[in-house]
């Protein structure tokens, strides 16, 4: 099989159908949108919720209950795999972290997860630890400081 011979297969690629090109297309003058009206019009149509002028139902119905949405904490997540990069006996911190280019944004902290494995010594000063996390520092022979 060659390059020029490959074709998709049998049925997968339509043509676009070109409306507004005349009364023979079949799709022609008003492009099968029907007379007058609000979606015959460019760009009618309603907003997703619209409910006809209607007070819609997302606004009748009472909010009640709590989100913690607004008040949660918000960590930048590193696994164990991605310490390797560091030397073997040097601290890992938060601006250790931002210099190397491991963490982007500044957030509430930085958590470090369990996912990998690290064969290096590190000390490793964070907010949070996950207990695979500590036991996969600590068995490589570093520490894990919350900070």
């Amino acid at each position: 099989m060659k390059l020029h011979e490959l074709s998709p297969a049998p049925g997968s690629k339509r043509t676009k159908t070109r409306v507004g090109r005349g009364l023979g297309s079949g799709l022609g003058k008003t492009c099968g949108r029907g007379q007058k009206g609000q979606k015959s019009r460019s760009g009618g149509g309603t907003r997703p919720g619209f409910e006809g002028g209607q007070k819609p139902i997302y606004l009748r119905l009472p909010k009640r209950g709590f989100n913690n949405v607004k008040f949660a904490l918000e960590f930048n997540e590193i696994n164990v795999a991605a310490l390797e990069c560091f030397e073997a006996g040097s601290v890992v911190d938060f601006t250790a972290l931002i210099q190397i280019g491991l963490i982007k944004k500044a957030r509430n902290g930085v958590r470090i997860l369990g996912n990998g494995n690290i064969e290096k010594a590190l000390t490793v000063r964070a907010h949070g630890f996950t207990k695979t996390a500590i036991s996969k520092i600590e068995a490589a022979g570093g520490k894990a400081e919350v900070i």
